[in-house]
């Protein structure tokens, strides 16, 4: 199966940047409306640049990757201009020394285009032992997709799977329990995987390496092959033949005096840390507009003066230059000073109340 990543030229001249494994039927929804979002509003829209994987994980991870570029790095990414791309990937530093550097040895996606020096480490599989309630495997799915995880694997849930209780405690990340596959044994959940880290809180008795969820984030993305994480039962969590399995224990540093953390924020905060070392970004990619022209500012400030004037506000006399002076200081910076916020008071007060004159 193929698995896409795509990039939209929306009409207001933003991007957007999605996955799909159905391309023609996504981009169809896209145009139609019929895709509620980013780009229903932004519409007509063109299909500027596409990439195909062979996983899930693949596109999604290049999807989360290219949503965090500049507008310039896109740009460059959709007309193939590859030595440009690699200057703008560069430190700001370092990029007037690459501006003579050819394609040559650049590292390039599986469709061809440019990427990064060394293919990131595919993501973790979240491995759920023995979960007890539906509701905590949807939420533990929902946490998994806010940070770019979409593979879980269920060793013996106690109700069974499908659940119906998953659904809606997921709130949405449904893509994450259509995918979710059951396996009978945590041997066989992880078979794939030569990296196993077992969450636990204490060792219980087994000798195994201790690290954070941090520093297994980085053990992930520095390794080949594929890394699983096993999150024990709800009530219990892992038994002592389950983190005996694992490779390396991995334990969240909580208060000695009530380490008490339920199953979706144990999975929160362990793929936080993973996500900490790939490009993510809030799920809509907005752009902001560009600044107002400077007469157009000076507009809206001769506006302002016109109705303060008419509403009697500036008074005394001897006070009107340096008002003014202030009111456009407030207008054309981002930050607020107190004394800049109570003059806006008195406008508004003094256009609410004009003064008798």
């Amino acid at each position: 199966m193929t698995f896409w990543t795509y990039m939209l030229r929306c009409a207001d001249g933003t991007y957007y940047t999605g996955n799909t494994d159905d391309l023609e039927r996504r981009i169809a929804q896209h145009h139609s409306g019929a895709y509620t979002g980013y780009t229903h509003d932004r519409r007509p829209l063109e299909l500027v640049w596409t990439a195909e994987f062979p996983t899930r994980e693949e596109a999604l991870a290049t999807e989360l990757r290219v949503k965090a570029w500049s507008r310039a790095k896109k740009e460059a990414l959709i007309a193939q201009d590859w030595d440009r791309l690699k200057r703008l990937a560069a430190p700001p530093g370092e990029r007037a020394a690459r501006a003579s550097t050819s394609l040559g040895d650049a590292p390039r996606l599986r469709s061809g285009r440019t990427e990064e020096q060394r293919s990131p480490a595919p993501p973790p599989v979240i491995v759920l032992v023995r979960p007890q309630l539906g509701e905590n495997i949807g939420k533990a799915a929902r946490a998994m997709l806010n940070f770019g995880l979409t593979e879980m694997r269920l060793v013996a849930p106690r109700d069974g799977w499908p659940n119906p209780a998953a659904g809606p405690a997921a709130s949405g990340a449904d893509v994450v329990l259509a995918g979710a596959q059951v396996y009978e044994t945590v041997h066989d959940a992880v078979a794939d995987c030569a990296h196993v880290y077992a969450t636990t809180v204490r060792k219980r008795g087994v000798t195994k390496p201790v690290v954070t969820p941090e520093e297994a984030a980085i053990g992930i993305h520095g390794r080949t092959g594929r890394s699983a994480i096993l999150f024990g039962p709800e009530r219990s969590g892992l038994e002592t033949d389950d983190v005996a399995i694992a490779r390396e224990i991995l334990t969240v540093p909580i208060n000695p005096e009530f380490g008490s953390l339920n199953l979706a924020q144990a999975v929160i905060l362990v793929a936080y840390e993973w996500s900490k070392h790939v490009a993510l970004v809030q799920p809509t990619d907005t752009e902001l507009d560009p600044p107002a022209p400077q007469a157009d500012l000076d507009g809206m400030i001769g506006q302002f003066e016109t109705m303060l004037e008419g509403a009697g506000y500036f008074f005394p006399p001897d006070r009107v230059p340096t008002t003014k002076r202030m009111l456009r200081t407030l207008l054309t910076k981002p930050g607020w000073t107190a004394q800049e916020v109570r003059t806006v008071r008195g406008m508004l007060s003094a256009l609410a109340k004009p003064r008798e004159r």
